[in-house]
């Protein structure tokens, strides 16, 4: 079914200007990546039994359309969202005066204002603009999804209390976007390669600027700079810390010298080049020596990560594989990471498969085209460093093909 498209007119002559091809550009054929990832989610929605979804969510925005505009300021503002029917208009609800950011993309059936109701944007006027979005979600309803129910991602308590009020139920959308993320096409993993190779870029350079004297906050700036100067969007976390800051982990960068012969660690979470994440932990030693407790450190965590690399295979479920993965000795458990496996792509996704007295996700298969991280921490409980290693991976034909290959320490 053919639509036209309502978009508002260019502003302004075609503007002529010098760009700078992103990297690996030449290599992604952009429309097959936008129809590939729109096509899983509507056939995710199907196979659900609903017939549309509204996104808030910037990064289930940005699979399904493509379409991206002050991401991080729409992770807590509900200000930009999507419509996707499985039979109708994709429709962009933009914020104020932006619509003509997407113009370029032709999955996009129409582009109309944000109707926004939270008290930040709209304060004693909250009410009746909730009731403007309501009844646009009605309309919505009498058109492209007759059954009145509704996947939505991100929603606060009024706005579902308003729908529930005229017979629309909504259910998770979550379940919906992490399934249709999971299976990565060709393109995306051309995406996720040069992420990985900006990614590992900084981490090149983090590694050989290091030197003692320098603040956690000083050494963590590199791969924040790396990112953004090679196309890349934002970090998700400020994981860097050093010396007795290394254990517990999960201890974020700060204003703290390190010294000659401290550990350094961190984990990237990098949302690099067009949107996709970069996800490896490395551990240095400041002045490169590794004495011999950090050695045994160092060690136990690639042998975690070498172990479960070799078990993961196309097929295997995620059952099986925490039965059989590396077992953590227990004066190291109590500090251990939050999982052993999760997925990545657009961010850290579906699954994530944690150690097996900490519950989860069980019921899982890996499968051929999936993209992974494997993770270690090992610190002693009590104990004065930790080591914190992390490696990405693609699910291949015959079990895991290595993403990430900025090399770990040779110690």
């Amino acid at each position: 079914m053919k639509f036209k498209r309502k978009i508002a007119p260019e502003i302004k002559p075609k503007q002529n200007f010098i760009t700078k091809k992103r990297l690996r550009e030449d290599q992604i054929n952009f429309d097959k990546l936008r129809s590939y990832r729109l096509d899983r989610v509507r056939k995710e929605l199907v196979k659900n039994n609903l017939e549309a979804c509204i996104l808030f969510d910037p990064v289930n925005v940005r699979y399904a359309l493509d379409t991206l505009n002050m991401s991080v300021y729409n992770m807590h503002n509900l200000t930009r969202y999507c419509f996707v029917p499985v039979n109708g208009p994709t429709i962009l609800y933009e914020y104020f005066n932006c619509e003509i950011l997407s113009k370029h993309l032709n999955l996009i059936d129409e582009i109309r204002p944000a109707i926004t109701w939270d008290y930040f944007s709209n304060g004693d006027q909250a009410d009746n603009q909730l009731l403007k979005w309501t009844n646009e979600v009605k309309d919505l309803s009498k058109n492209y999804f007759k059954t009145k129910k509704i996947a939505i991602d991100v929603l606060n308590g009024p706005a579902v209390t308003a729908l529930n009020k005229e017979g629309i139920e909504v259910v998770d959308a979550k379940l919906i976007l992490e399934q249709a993320r999971v299976i990565k096409s060709p393109d995306e993993l051309t995406c996720m390669k040069a992420a990985i190779e900006v990614a590992e870029k900084g981490v090149s350079k983090m590694r050989s600027d290091l030197k003692p004297g320098m603040t956690e906050d000083e050494l963590w700036s590199i791969l924040h700079k790396t990112n953004i100067e090679n196309g890349g969007e934002w970090i998700e976390c400020r994981i860097l810390s050093s010396g007795e800051r290394t254990n517990p982990w999960m201890q974020e960068s700060s204003n703290k010298v390190m010294q000659q012969g401290e550990i350094v660690a961190f984990d990237t979470d990098m949302v690099g080049p067009y949107g996709y994440c970069a996800d490896i932990s490395r551990a240095f030693v400041v002045g490169h020596k590794f004495n011999d407790e950090q050695k045994k450190l160092y060690s136990m965590a690639r042998n975690q990560i070498d172990h479960n690399f070799r078990l993961i295979k196309p097929g295997m479920s995620f059952k099986e594989f925490i039965k059989k993965s590396w077992v953590l000795p227990d004066e190291y458990y109590g500090n251990r990471y939050s999982c052993m496996v999760h997925g990545i792509g657009l961010c850290d996704e579906w699954p994530q498969i944690r150690y097996p007295t900490d519950g989860g996700e069980e019921g899982g298969t890996f499968e051929k085209n999936m993209t992974i991280t494997l993770e270690s921490y090992i610190g002693k409980v009590g104990g004065k460093e930790g080591i914190k290693l992390e490696q990405q991976y693609l699910v291949g034909e015959n079990g895991l093909e290595l993403m990430s290959h900025h090399p770990l320490e040779d110690i």
